[in-house]
């Protein structure tokens, strides 16, 4: 339009609002990411488990199938139920993010795409906070939202009386599930933002949790003690579990260290973001 025309005039008309342009930068990463059909299976197979739970929660409360089976023969629907399920659906939450989180801020970085987010109304908190909102979306998928939904359903079934004396289980799924997809989405983010080549990204988050667990269980061998645990992040996660459960814990580690080893990590990755997120790099 030529300026001289004075045809043009500013834009009135509404506005998205500042808390959700994060999730502008989710919606464009699923549009891409669902293009994988392995991806896809993968993810419908990751509702199995839930779907095998939903069933066997069930059956004790048919009248044919109580005439058919022992009552007793049925697993009860406990705490130590909840607790396995999560631990289940929280592997496949680390698999998908090996998957999907190394190309987060990896490809990004490799384009130099960065100023184009920065230059716009994003800060660097709402870029990571939409990289993040990817994962966690996909990660809440498939933890805690069909966890709650086969807590309520067994609750349906059995009366006031069953969630009013396990009510601490519906938060024991909520808090100890975000707990992990925090942790899980910090870890893939920082590795991305290091490591700019996807597959190697991929080995780096798989070798997190299983090199350090190793190096820790030899720790402990040689010098006898349980300090080396604090190096196996999967067990410190469970321990944390443990508490918010009620189970006894399968490690001495106590929480109050496990929650200080989630902490330094968080930070770390925290560090590491705040150091390569940013519109331009100074290369000496």
């Amino acid at each position: 339009m030529a300026v001289y025309k004075r045809l043009y005039q500013g834009y009135d008309g509404p506005l998205t609002p500042e808390w959700s342009r994060l999730l502008i930068i989710a919606r464009y990463a699923y549009r891409n990411l669902f293009d994988s059909k392995l991806l896809i299976t993968f993810f419908v197979v990751c509702f199995i488990a839930p779907v095998v739970a939903g069933i066997w929660i069930y059956l004790p409360h048919n009248a044919a199938v109580r005439e058919l089976m022992n009552p007793e023969k049925f697993i009860p629907i406990n705490n130590q139920f909840f607790f396995d399920l999560l631990r289940g659906q929280s592997v496949l939450a680390f698999l998908l993010t090996a998957f999907i989180g190394p190309g987060l801020i990896s490809a990004d970085l490799a384009n130099n795409a960065l100023p184009l987010y920065f230059c716009r109304a994003f800060t660097k908190t709402e870029y990571v906070a939409g990289k993040m909102a990817v994962l966690a979306i996909l990660l809440s998928a498939l933890t805690w939202v069909p966890l709650l939904a086969l807590f309520f359903f067994h609750a349906a079934l059995t009366g006031w009386t069953w969630i009013s004396a396990n009510w601490y289980i519906a938060w024991a799924l909520f808090a100890g599930a975000w707990i992990w997809i925090f942790v899980l989405c910090l870890l893939a983010l920082s590795v991305s933002a290091v490591v700019k080549r996807r597959v190697v990204a991929g080995g780096i988050i798989l070798g997190i949790f299983f090199v350090p667990a190793g190096f820790g269980a030899a720790l402990n061998e040689s010098l006898e003690t349980h300090m080396g645990d604090i190096l196996n992040m999967g067990l410190v996660l469970r321990r944390i579990w443990n508490g918010l459960f009620g189970i006894a814990a399968e490690s001495p580690l106590t929480v109050e260290a496990a929650w200080m080893a989630v902490a330094a990590l968080i930070w770390f990755c925290l560090y590491l973001l705040n150091r390569k997120v940013r519109a331009y790099e100074v290369v000496k």
